[in-house]
């Protein structure tokens, strides 16, 4: 019982997965998947009422198809309170709250919850990173909390 409630609490404090809302193709491939750029969304996991959008590229080819193309480290992100904020708990200044590879390994697109305290707003930050040299592309955004004081963890 104290396994599966570890488990549960584990699975409760990961990155939240995206779903895909839609995309466009960049370029024509006749024989292979084309290059595109995707649009994902996700709920923030510790604030609830607030989602994220993020478009990115995808590599088409044969590399894509197989899941082997390293995607470029262009994107951008888009948070907008979608109903009311509510926090099930504090939250710690600045957390992870989106991660996918873009590459077959080491390689991947991450969003990350950065509190603002003295102006009351949940920032968050894209970007890329690698094992060995990420990239300084990166993109940002910002939702302002107006009826509460945020809850941070100490």
């Amino acid at each position: 019982m104290k396994q599966a409630a570890l488990l549960l609490l584990a699975c409760l404090s990961l990155p939240a997965l995206a779903e895909e809302v839609g995309e466009v193709s960049t370029t024509f491939k006749l024989l292979s998947p084309n290059d595109k750029v995707v649009v994902e969304a996700f709920d923030d996991p510790s604030v609830q009422g607030v989602a994220c959008y993020v478009s990115r590229a995808k590599t088409g080819g044969y590399k894509g198809a197989m899941g082997l193309a390293k995607d470029p480290s262009r994107f951008s992100v888009a948070c907008r309170q979608v109903g009311a904020i509510r926090f099930n708990k504090p939250i710690p200044p600045q957390e992870q709250v989106f991660k996918e590879g873009a590459s077959f390994v080491f390689k991947h697109v991450r969003v990350v919850r950065i509190v603002d305290p003295k102006r009351n707003v949940l920032t968050y930050l894209t970007y890329s990173d690698k094992l060995v040299d990420g990239s300084p592309d990166n993109a940002i955004t910002a939702v302002a909390v107006l009826d509460q004081k945020i809850p941070l963890k100490k």
